[in-house]
């Protein structure tokens, strides 16, 4: 696709103005594109939407629903950048390629040493005023992950990719994370609310003090429980595999101080549910095996993503029982 005659037509399409600067990529996307675009009218950023997952049959429900909930958060005084509305609509779509238009925000997202108790405060009583908007008792709806990673194992060597050493000695890892997982999901408490379901911190753009949340594409109903104990977790370092426990109680905490969720729940249940990285790690896996992939751009993310993901996985097996303990002295 030629991108400049591409969003030539979107801003004469949408009426946004004349570009007056060459596009830029933005860095942080990891399935998606995204692009500044400025014009004589404004800045705006422009989401690109992966061809391959919108070739999914479940995507155009899903970030339909996403879009519905998005105007939901934004009714209710959530501090975000929101997806623009054309025609009524929120995603757009020419010469076949979806997207979504932003108005620019001049924020930065922070990397792990960035982050201080004041941000983890921050978010904790932001994803406590999400939750509480529609909290409500229902039956979780998960399903058991049955992912085959020893056919990838052998796929990634069949192919001589690089992969194959992160992944070929983790089998029994990968599986025993998978099995306990499934054998969790059940016991965890029958409460459903509003989440954002990737708001870790590269996603949360800062300017000073003041925040705006964005990729509200991958909004829905989940168990409440599960998102705060992960993002306890990303705040506080777990993403560069050294968990800061202080910024971690103090996200629990800021959490629990704005609402009227029992603390005393199984938090072992949690630990175990609380394995979607097998899912991203799958993902990435086709990606750097040109499974569902087109390009050789998405490919090399895939296999860092890899790479992390292991990482991460290896870590989290690790440092279960630390983790734990500090739930523990926090909810007595």
């Amino acid at each position: 696709m030629d991108l400049n005659n591409f969003f030539e037509k979107m801003v004469n399409y949408f009426n946004l103005g004349n570009i007056i600067e060459e596009p830029l990529k933005v860095t942080g996307g990891l399935t998606h594109r995204m692009f500044k675009i400025v014009t004589d009218k404004g800045r705006y950023i422009v989401k690109l939407l992966n061809p391959n997952i919108m070739k999914r049959p479940t995507a155009m429900g899903n970030f339909n629903r996403a879009d519905r909930i998005e105007e939901i958060l934004k009714d209710n005084g959530i501090s975000a950048v929101y997806s623009l509305k054309f025609n009524d609509k929120k995603m757009q779509e020419i010469d076949g390629q979806y997207f979504y238009i932003y108005e620019w925000f001049d924020g930065k997202s922070l990397k792990d040493g960035e982050i201080t108790s004041y941000h983890c405060e921050e978010i904790g009583k932001a994803l406590a005023k999400i939750h509480n908007i529609d909290l409500k008792n229902e039956k979780n709806d998960f399903k058991e992950k049955n992912i085959d990673f020893e056919y990838y194992i052998n796929l990634a060597k069949e192919k001589n990719s690089p992969i194959y050493n992160l992944i070929y000695d983790k089998l029994e890892l990968l599986n025993d994370s998978m099995n306990k997982g499934n054998l969790v999901i059940h016991k965890l408490p029958n409460l459903k609310a509003i989440c954002h379901n990737d708001l870790d911190s590269k996603n949360v753009m800062w300017l000073n003090d003041d925040y705006k949340l964005i990729d509200l594409e991958c909004l829905g109903y989940s168990n409440p429980y599960l998102e705060l104990y992960e993002l306890a977790l990303c705040w506080s370092g777990y993403e560069k595999c050294n968990i800061n426990f202080d910024l971690f109680k103090t996200f629990f905490k800021a959490y629990f101080d704005n609402t009227k969720l029992d603390k005393k729940i199984d938090w072992e249940s949690i630990y175990y549910a609380n394995n979607g990285r097998l899912e991203w790690l799958e993902f990435n896996i086709k990606r750097s095996l040109m499974i569902e992939c087109d390009s050789q751009e998405e490919q090399e993310i895939g296999i860092n993503e890899v790479k992390e993901t292991i990482e991460h996985v290896v870590y989290y097996d690790k440092v279960k029982n630390e983790i734990l303990k500090n739930i523990s002295d926090l909810i007595k």
